[in-house]
């Protein structure tokens, strides 16, 4: 795999990319950067797919820096880069999925196939509520950012966002927990510099995706995920759904071999070439 950077006003997104082929990047979430993808990139190029995978501002290998930016902004100075002709698959989890939707809202030209790993979604409602053993934690997550206890943070978003939160704490141990520590410390850590500007709302333009797209989350995730993807896969067009069973809001770290099959399976029924 070969690592570099691309340049995106003042910032240099580091990108690691493998493989020969259509182009598919794939966008990490909020809790974790381009490490999420190793496998993918992987998987991806041994089934004749151009695999990428960049670090957003303030993740990984990649500062943030001062100035105004946009996410989408970003995202197209990849494609510029990898596949300035040809439309690329986004496959995007998370905080990653919401950027992978709203480039393919604003540019559709440019998206041959979307796929979208327990989204968040741009202007989509905030829960009304929480169950209250959601509530505990979203309580003991506030009590650590007012304290700025990061390591506390950093355990507390371990145990939502890759155990579940409604899973026992330390359900997934090992290299993966490991990993998950790793990611989301270095951006809690990262030095904030810069501001993002807020893309439009998403949310009540769900109906003008035409691309093919497939919704894929886990049934221990948080409610309002599965809430949003289901909502996502009534709305849109012809979207594909998948529930992965037993994981949470990362299931390709926790399911690698049925989240590989199914992201191959994708990519290779919406390919185009002839």
């Amino acid at each position: 795999m070969a690592a570099t950077t691309i340049g995106s006003g003042k910032a240099e997104l580091a990108i690691e990319s493998t493989g020969r082929g259509p182009a598919v990047i794939l966008l990490h979430a909020g809790v974790a950067d381009r490490r999420m993808w190793q496998r993918e990139l992987r998987t991806l190029a041994h089934a004749g797919f151009a695999a990428h995978a960049y670090d957003r501002r303030g993740f990984g290998d990649t500062l943030h820096v001062d100035e105004t930016y946009a996410q989408v902004g970003d995202l197209m100075a990849v494609l510029d880069r990898v596949s300035p002709r040809d439309p690329v698959w986004l496959v995007g989890c998370s905080q990653g999925g919401r950027i992978a939707l709203d480039a393919c809202l604003a540019h559709p030209d440019r998206v041959g196939g979307l796929m979208l790993v327990a989204p968040a979604v741009s202007g989509a409602p905030e829960p009304a509520a929480f169950p209250p053993a959601i509530q505990a934690w979203v309580d003991r997550v506030e009590q650590a950012e007012a304290a700025n206890d990061v390591d506390a943070i950093n355990a507390l978003e371990a145990h939502a966002w890759l155990d579940g939160p409604l899973a026992p704490e330390g359900r997934i141990g090992g290299a993966t927990r490991e990993l998950f520590l790793a990611m989301n410390e270095m951006a809690l850590r990262a030095e904030v510099r810069g501001s993002a500007i807020d893309p439009p709302s998403a949310w009540e333009r769900l109906e003008h995706v035409r691309t093919p797209t497939l919704v894929a989350w886990g049934d221990r995730d948080f409610p309002h995920v599965a809430m949003v993807c289901e909502h996502l896969g009534r709305t849109i067009a012809r979207a594909r759904r998948h529930v992965f069973t037993g994981a949470a809001h990362l299931p390709n770290l926790e399911q690698p071999d049925a989240f590989d099959r199914l992201l191959v399976d994708f990519c290779r029924s919406t390919d185009k070439r002839p």
